[in-house]
């Protein structure tokens, strides 16, 4: 089957559904979110983006996870926008913390974008180390508050033990795509979309 036929039996499967992004800081969840709308159309919610400009921003600034009714509060409401209106939905971390699941869930249900996959982008605490030194070269997400060194450390420890239980979660459900986040954006991109057509067709 060619790339377009892949394309259009994922589209029919996705109809206005949403794709949650998962991955450790720098791991591409925004930009292979903004990839995907390229293909399927549709809209981009991120969490850290609605979270750096609400009050729950200090907490954010420190790299801890947003307590759960800050994000109940600020985050899940977004999902209701009428501009969101029939047309997919591409997560970047809806949900980070164990037991806000069911919750993040039910408002997709409400909101006409039913969880249709949770995309792990996968990648070593040591690569991550590299895309973080490297942002100065790529001259890339400079503005962000929460990519100190020290703040680093804390989403690292915020992950492991707050959202890696998240995605087992979603894998018990056999929602979840594992994908290995090393590598060439674009490559990247190609082991989504196989994946996503795989699910498609079961």
């Amino acid at each position: 089957m060619n790339d377009t036929e892949k394309i259009e039996t994922i589209k029919k499967w996705l109809g206005s559904g949403a794709i949650n992004i998962f991955g450790r800081p720098f791991a591409g969840k925004d930009f292979q979110g903004r990839q995907l709308i390229a293909f399927f159309g549709g809209n981009m919610v991120s969490s850290g983006e609605i979270l750096r400009n609400s009050k729950a921003e200090m907490t954010t600034r420190e790299g801890k996870l947003t307590p759960t009714k800050d994000f109940y509060d600020v985050v899940l409401p977004y999902l209701n926008r009428s501009e969101l209106d029939d047309s997919p939905l591409f997560l970047s971390s809806i949900g980070r913390w164990h037991g806000e699941e069911q919750e993040v869930m039910s408002a997709l249900d409400k909101s006409g974008h039913p969880l249709k996959a949770v995309i792990y982008l996968d990648i070593s605490i040591n690569e991550v180390h590299d895309r973080w030194l490297a942002r100065e070269i790529n001259n890339d997400r400079l503005e962000r508050i929460d990519d100190t060194e020290e703040t680093l450390s804390i989403r690292f420890n915020e992950f492991q033990e707050k959202t890696m239980p998240v995605l087992n979660y979603y894998r018990k459900l056999g929602l979840l795509l594992e994908i290995d986040g090393k590598g060439p954006r674009n490559e990247i991109t190609d082991l989504i979309i196989d994946a996503l057509f795989e699910l498609a067709s079961k």
